[in-house]
């Protein structure tokens, strides 16, 4: 029978591994797994990735940290093969032999990190370290080695799954081409980047059935008349901007996750990094199961679901995008309105219908409500590194609908664009929520926030 780590040590489920000593003693430690998401979020934004790009990365490095683990746990935790789209079963460790499964979950975690960022060996030199950490444990050369194949075999089985999901194909596609035609997306100030994965909504989704399962209704039609539904929200957006109190503003900055703003002094241009709307989310995941005091299970979980939702909120947001490509607050207000006219947040390279944000947000919100319950408090601490005071907020859905406002607040989307992703967003969450079943014995507990 296959020596598993948890077998032997049943009573042990927290948090909290020393180096040294007996590693069949000593508890998985989720704080190593919160590690090494956070390695991978600052390779991210160190290698400048769109916000799709990144939910991407995220989702297959979490299913597969998910996957490594879960034959230690397989009593009560389901694979998600089968359930998400064209995963097969993943090969088990042998009954036989003895493993570390939580090593093998983190290094199969930063394996696939390793394989979809830029900075390959930023990212090995950081598994390479996480690997050390889990080598002065006490284990064996032979169960360490085994654990690390193991992972090995887990990141190869997932990679081979994302080769299959059309990224690289989309990669050869046409770009956006710019024209002049009434109301459709141009690019904006400082830089006039080009539009950004034009063809992200042919990319396969995890759960959905296709990227325009949940189509938005339709936005109002480009209308210049004073009298009309458009003009009045591109009212709407100047006028708010002009009576912003000083937490609006806050917040807005709390939540503006643009990964790549331009800043002009003068003659001169350069860029400030910041953390994608996704990584944002995936920093309240590992917020959320801290302080649940969750076991690296059920972080894993966490993470894995988190990330599959906002994935598939990001493939049906830029489906949305670039089937209406409409135009953005700034280009018609500077046209319209006030030729002057600034909005607080800088505005994206891409269309604005429907806004990404709300749909992603609500997502995550609605997946993470399930995992932790739905009045789970907690404090945002994740932009603080960017200068940005926490945040506090009574749930997640709560917090979702600050960071689909924001929206409003930055002058980067009109109103409609908002509300009709969070309904967006909703139903994607909603879809991963029911669909995607990782307890195999039956709802996952709630937990209070409070």
């Amino acid at each position: 029978m296959r020596k598993i780590w948890l077998a032997l040590v049943p009573a042990i489920l927290a948090a909290g591994c020393g180096r040294g000593g007996d590693y069949r003693k000593q508890p998985p430690d989720p704080k190593i797994l919160h590690s090494a998401v956070q390695d991978l979020t600052n390779v991210i934004v160190y290698d400048i990735f769109s916000p799709p790009q990144a939910s991407r990365a995220y989702a297959y490095a979490t299913v597969a940290a998910y996957e490594a683990l879960r034959p230690d746990y397989s009593s009560k935790y389901r694979t998600f093969a089968g359930q998400l789209n064209g995963l097969t079963p993943l090969p088990v460790p042998a009954a036989d032999s003895e493993y570390y499964l939580p090593l093998s979950s983190v290094h199969a975690f930063m394996t696939v990190a390793k394989a979809l960022t830029f900075s390959s060996a930023r990212m090995d030199s950081l598994r390479k370290g996480i690997d050390e950490r889990y080598r002065g444990m006490g284990m064996s050369d032979a169960v360490y080695n085994r654990s690390i194949a193991y992972g090995d075999t887990v990141a190869k089985h997932i990679l081979a799954w994302a080769k299959k999901d059309n990224f690289l194909q989309t990669r050869g596609m046409p770009k956006y081409t710019v024209t002049l035609a009434t109301g459709r997306w141009v690019p904006t100030p400082p830089a006039y980047m080009d539009a950004v994965e034009p063809n992200w909504g042919k990319i396969r989704p995890f759960v959905l059935d296709s990227a325009g399962q949940f189509n938005a209704a339709p936005p109002h039609t480009f209308d210049t008349a004073r009298t009309s539904a458009y003009y009045r929200e591109v009212k709407e957006v100047h006028d708010v901007s002009q009576t912003l109190t000083d937490d609006q503003r806050a917040l807005t900055a709390f939540w503006d996750c643009n990964p790549y703003v331009m800043n002009v002094r003068g003659h001169a241009m350069f860029a400030t990094k910041k953390v994608t709307p996704g990584g944002h989310w995936i920093a309240i995941a590992g917020i959320a199961s801290q302080k649940a005091k969750a076991d690296m299970m059920q972080s894993a979980e966490a993470y894995a679901r988190t990330a599959i939702a906002l994935a598939d909120g990001f493939i049906a947001s830029w489906d949305t995008k670039y089937r209406t490509n409409m135009i953005r607050p700034e280009t018609v207000i500077n046209k319209y309105v006030d030729e002057a006219w600034e909005p607080l947040l800088q505005t994206p390279p891409f269309p604005e219908y429907t806004s990404g944000h709300s749909v992603i947000s609500t997502a995550a919100a609605e997946v993470l409500s399930d995992e932790y319950g739905p009045a789970f408090a907690f404090s945002d601490s994740s932009e603080m590194s960017y200068g940005l005071t926490a945040r506090s907020f009574p749930s997640f859905k709560t917090a979702a609908a600050e960071a689909a406002i924001s929206r409003l607040y930055g002058g980067i989307h009109y109103r409609q664009a908002i509300e009709e992703g969070v309904k967006q967003g909703r139903k994607v969450g909603e879809l991963v929520v029911a669909r995607v079943k990782t307890r195999a014995g039956g709802e996952l507990a709630s937990v209070s926030g409070h």
